[in-house]
């Protein structure tokens, strides 16, 4: 790896216990900007391991992209020896992430209330499915199954068909986010009171967070939303249209863009009409204003009809499928995409002028860095050697 500046995180030290995505998603976050991530998995290893094709070694893509800048270490902390590992490794620890079932940890002896009391400067932070109260507290959540209870999958799809499942997960992105959030907001209280605190971030929160506009809307007008498609319930013209070449998706977001966009496709008289004079009329009037538009957008070249739109300030852009995205040069220009030998991942979201993200280290072969993890915490060789022939520790998947 090449010498890069010490991320913002430099100094950090984060113990992951997390798997699948919400949570190595949070802690990769964290990872890229400097943090030091342990990532400790069970025996059996991350499920993602195993969540392919496509795989590179023993690891799927889906694993792989998620847990890159970490260092892996296997334990079985349902043995009490691992626990006792776990406990030593905290003592230098800032940030401890998991996404146990609510009550696996305090069954092991563990859990915030003993955490606060051993290391007081410690945040710990969980990942749920629901949080660990309510009628549904400590049940298990998956992103698809929370898309649906929490009205998320009520407002996608088209009008005429039932509810459809977003094509990313987005509630397990999001509540990764909201953890990292979290975890920095925690970060900057604790160096007010030099004491450390419990931060949860559910998926369900999460996902009911998401709902803007449309709870913004039921709770003025009390109307269940309804799926609109491509189109948005607040504006128009906000929608995909076909052309001659690619689709395009047009955010007409005021008046001004709207009489811009009119002349450009040669509908100039269009913003004097009364029906369309103003957003809330092209809203109510969303129907005949698509049927005005749609047989002069057929005609048009849509990726040179976008590119003058948007250099004319009207949010316009083509529709793009994942290889043109990967190509596309404002995404090399953005450093979206970067490569580490084999290794190729999305780019860091946030940019940082004086310490950038980077990448250090490539996702982890299961316990490759167990050995070296222990030796640090301070176990001599022979402890190690007892801690892995024992199976409290693993250097590999077993079998």
């Amino acid at each position: 790896m090449s010498e890069t500046p010490a991320g913002a995180l430099a100094g950090l030290r984060v113990i992951d216990l997390t798997r699948v995505l919400g949570g190595p998603y949070c802690t990769q976050m964290l990872a890229d900007h400097g943090a030091d991530v342990i990532k400790i998995e069970p025996p059996q290893g991350d499920e993602t391991r195993g969540w392919g094709p496509p795989f590179q070694g023993d690891a799927a893509s889906y694993f792989i992209g998620v847990n890159r800048n970490k260092r892996g270490v296997a334990m079985d902390l349902s043995r009490p020896e691992a626990r006792e590992v776990l406990f030593r490794l905290l003592e230098d620890a800032d940030v401890l992430v998991e996404n146990f079932k609510t009550g696996t940890l305090e069954r092991w002896g563990m859990g915030y209330a003993v955490f606060e009391q051993r290391f007081p400067r410690l945040i710990h932070c969980r990942v749920s499915g629901f949080g660990a109260d309510g009628p549904l507290g400590g049940m298990p959540g998956y992103d698809a199954v929370i898309q649906g209870m929490a009205g998320l999958m009520s407002v996608n799809g088209s009008p005429d068909g039932p509810g459809v499942r977003m094509g990313v997960p987005m509630v397990d992105l999001a509540t990764g986010m909201n953890a990292a959030i979290g975890i920095l907001m925690a970060l900057v209280e604790r160096g007010r009171s030099s004491r450390g605190q419990f931060v949860e971030a559910s998926l369900f929160d999460s996902a009911i967070a998401l709902q803007h506009p449309h709870l913004a809307n039921f709770f003025l007008n009390g109307k269940t939303p309804r799926r609109t498609g491509n189109a948005h319930p607040n504006i128009c013209p906000y929608d995909a249209f076909e052309t001659a070449t690619k689709s395009i998706f047009l955010a007409v977001g005021n008046d001004g863009q709207f009489k811009r966009f009119c002349q450009i496709i040669g509908l100039d008289d269009l913003p004097g009409d009364a029906r369309f004079l103003t957003n809330g009329d092209r809203v109510r009037n969303q129907l005949a204003l698509r049927d005005l538009l749609r047989p002069v957008l057929a005609e048009q070249d849509g990726v040179a009809l976008s590119a003058r739109l948007i250099a004319e300030g009207v949010p316009c852009g083509p529709v793009l499928d994942i290889a043109d995205v990967v190509e596309h040069p404002h995404t090399k220009h953005r450093e979206m995409v970067v490569t580490s030998g084999d290794y190729r991942g999305f780019g860091a979201p946030v940019k940082l002028s004086r310490t950038p993200a980077s990448i250090r280290s490539t996702p982890p072969a299961f316990g490759s860095s167990t050995r070296a993890v222990l030796a640090a915490a301070g176990y001599d060789p022979d402890a190690i050697e007892t801690l892995i022939a024992t199976g409290v520790a693993l250097d590999r998947k077993p079998g």
